[in-house]
């Protein structure tokens, strides 16, 4: 390293500019940066590969920061930085401080839970194998992770019949040394006894070594021995040996049958993938050694940056490897790590992991093949541990009454707003322009109450014509619902129903809260169509995309919840929600315009059999996937007419552009 003395700037509470440094007092190379508070504890720690243009980036005007960064330079006192030579060295020392200081405002994606491992502890003279959690220790080889414990068991169970090795503990082990008899284990043959003599230190060793060496995937040998020796015993009439090594064979194989096989280059890989949304994320590792599945593991961490899936690549590489025990890295490090996106210093990664574990490491993202499918299916779980995650969140109790209760407090209501509703305006380019609302009563969804809508007024991409103009139709009908019907007093209490039918009117109440996808000009347009309804007693926000802002109407500065905040969490749901359904029907919408525009040409094809074609296969892709038998049992389509039709879906879908949506903003674009 260059240099190892810290440089300090003054300590002081006055803002980030009464410790800025002087310009051009800090270097130009690569170092590691750490930003005290007052009391002189290390609250954030960093590195840089130009420490000058890192450092002055957090010296600007506080309005351009992100959240969390403006509350950390401004919480702080004193900055100092460490150069050193390389961005290697940087990297392996922002880990150690990391690890030394826990910095309050680093990101901390840390699984929360205690993953078991199979261990065996080859350094001892009869070496012992057994399940383990937390750090690993010295000494010890280790296999997994795994998701359960009584995996490991029951794996460590069938194999002791064909390597019967030492599983007890060391009371145990004494205890039975001392009085020279076996344990139970000993008796029913799934351990040869070392405590009592039965074998020597190095035929246990030789016992473990070759257990070791079937968990790490080299199962092959021993299956073909064990067949070997179970033939040679049948040919020599030994049908007790026979039957036995059958038996083993037997345990083998159904150890293995837990353990998919997925790369059949024998590779050793770990496979991780992300699912995230702007408050949580979801990480998914499978372990694979010898190209079997050996462990798994899985989390949900709090967000508390706005970093992209490379940063957060990053963050959980440094977190996962950067700081194992030199002695069990050969072990745990696979010499390749496949990821969703690649770091920023993908290269620097590499060579870090390379020299810790004493060969080349490789990361990097499949394209192709099994690792392109097992990487899509490690991803499709995180997905699924984030969908789990979130609907066990929305459905206690207590963390929905608590959410209901910081949006009445945040926005400073009368009461918690029991329901609210949610709206979202998409387009495509100005054409087909929908809106959708959903409710949620109590922190729940209620689908039943979701409503669509066709904007058919506004002409051209304007949300804020859009958004007034869904406020103005739905407040409108509650108004007309509201004078048209009357309170009848049910069990349940008082309800609003129709006068004719008696059922409830479902949209003669109002909202305690009315949430709009957007920003001030949103919030604007949603307000303007109460206030001319005459309506003044419902509250209106909007929840904007970027830095999940809660924006009031009338208000320069936005609501600032906590990026933890159950409230926050609620309104996001309920904003992605609003996103979703509106997205569906337009991409609805745009199917049916798409099967009518391309049937108009068709001879003998009017507006009374295209919508009984509509209706009939449902959708464009299902029209584009039926042949022409399919098409000829609609009714009134005969076979000439069903040739046509499939003529013109073939060439419609060759010479159609590509629709993609940005599942980030919601735009839809070709």
């Amino acid at each position: 390293m260059a240099s190892r003395r810290p440089t300090r700037t003054p300590r002081t509470t006055r803002g980030p500019l009464s410790y800025r440094p002087e310009p051009g007092s800090i270097p130009t190379d690569p170092g590691v940066y750490r930003f005290r508070d007052p009391r002189g504890r290390v609250i954030y720690v960093g590195k840089a590969k130009n420490l000058r243009a890192r450092l002055s980036s957090y010296f600007q005007d506080i309005g351009n920061l992100h959240q969390r960064t403006a509350a950390m330079v401004t919480t702080a006192a004193s900055v100092e930085w460490t150069v050193v030579k390389t961005e290697v060295e940087a990297l392996q020392l922002e880990y150690s401080w990391i690890k030394e200081f826990d910095p309050r405002f680093n990101v901390k994606y840390r699984d929360d839970k205690s993953y078991p491992w199979l261990a065996v502890t080859v350094g001892e003279e009869y070496p012992r194998v057994m399940v383990g959690r937390g750090a690993k220790r010295k000494g010890t080889r280790y296999f997994g992770p795994y998701s359960h414990a009584w995996a490991i068991r029951e794996t460590v169970d069938i194999l002791l019949r064909v390597f019967p090795m030492r599983s007890c503990s060391n009371g145990v082990f004494k205890r039975s040394s001392q009085i020279g008899r076996p344990c139970l284990l000993g008796y029913i043959g799934k351990c040869v006894a070392p405590c009592v003599g039965e074998v020597t230190a190095e035929e246990h060793r030789a016992i473990v070594d070759d257990f070791c060496d079937f968990m790490a995937g080299h199962t092959r040998p021993f299956i073909r021995r064990i067949e070997k020796e179970m033939y040679a015993a049948s040919d020599a009439l030994d049908f007790e040996k026979a039957a036995r090594l059958r038996d083993d064979l037997g345990a083998m194989q159904r150890a293995l049958e837990k353990q998919a096989v997925v790369l059949g280059d024998g590779a050793d890989v770990d496979v991780i993938a992300l699912a995230e949304d702007p408050l949580e994320v979801a990480v998914q590792i499978f372990y694979v050694r010898g190209g079997r599945i050996r462990g798994q593991r899985g989390w949900v961490a709090d967000r508390v940056t706005d970093g992209d899936t490379a940063e957060l690549v990053e963050d959980f590489l440094l977190q996962l490897y950067g700081g194992p025990d030199p002695d069990t890295i050969a072990d745990s490090m696979p010499r390749e790590i496949l990821v969703p996106e690649l770091p920023p210093d993908a290269t620097t990664f590499e060579t870090l992991f390379s020299d810790l574990k004493g060969s080349k490491v490789q990361i990097r993202v499949p394209q192709r093949g099994d690792k392109k499918a097992l990487q899509e299916t490690v991803a499709t779980n995180a997905k699924q541990s984030l969908a789990l995650h979130k609907t066990k969140r929305a459905s206690d109790l207590t963390t929905r009454n608590r959410a209901l209760e910081e949006i009445r407090e945040a926005l400073d209501l009368d009461e918690a707003p029991l329901r609210i509703e949610c709206y979202d305006v998409s387009n495509l380019q100005g054409t087909e322009v929908v809106a959708s609302m959903v409710v949620f009563e109590d922190g729940l969804a209620r689908k039943s109450e979701y409503r669509r809508f066709v904007i058919k007024s506004v002409d051209g991409q304007n949300d804020v014509a859009s958004m007034h103009e869904v406020i103005t139709r739905r407040f409108r009908r509650l108004l007309d619902e509201q004078a048209d019907s009357e309170t009848r007093v049910t069990e349940s209490g008082p309800m609003l129903v129709d006068p004719e039918t008696g059922r409830p009117r479902k949209f003669a109440y109002a909202p305690g809260l009315v949430v709009v996808d957007g920003g001030p000009p949103q919030v604007a347009a949603a307000k303007q169509a109460l206030d001319q309804l005459g309506i003044d007693d419902i509250p209106v926000v909007g929840l904007a995309k970027r830095l999940e802002e809660v924006w009031l109407p009338d208000e320069e500065d936005p609501v600032i919840l906590a990026r933890s905040s159950e409230g926050l969490y609620l309104l996001q749901r309920v904003r992605d929600e609003a996103h979703r359904f509106a997205i569906t029907h337009h991409r609805g919408r745009r199917s049916k315009t798409m099967v009518e525009s391309m049937l108009d040409d068709v001879p003998g094809l009017g507006e009374v059999r295209r919508k009984t074609l509509l209706k009939h296969f449902g959708s464009l892709k299902k029209l584009r996937e039926a042949d022409v038998a399919d098409i000829a049992q609609v009714p009134g389509i005969g076979p000439r007419t069903a040739e046509a039709i499939k003529d013109a879906v073939e060439q419609a879908a060759a010479t159609s552009k590509t629709v993609s949506v940005n599942t980030a903003t919601g735009e839809i674009t070709e």
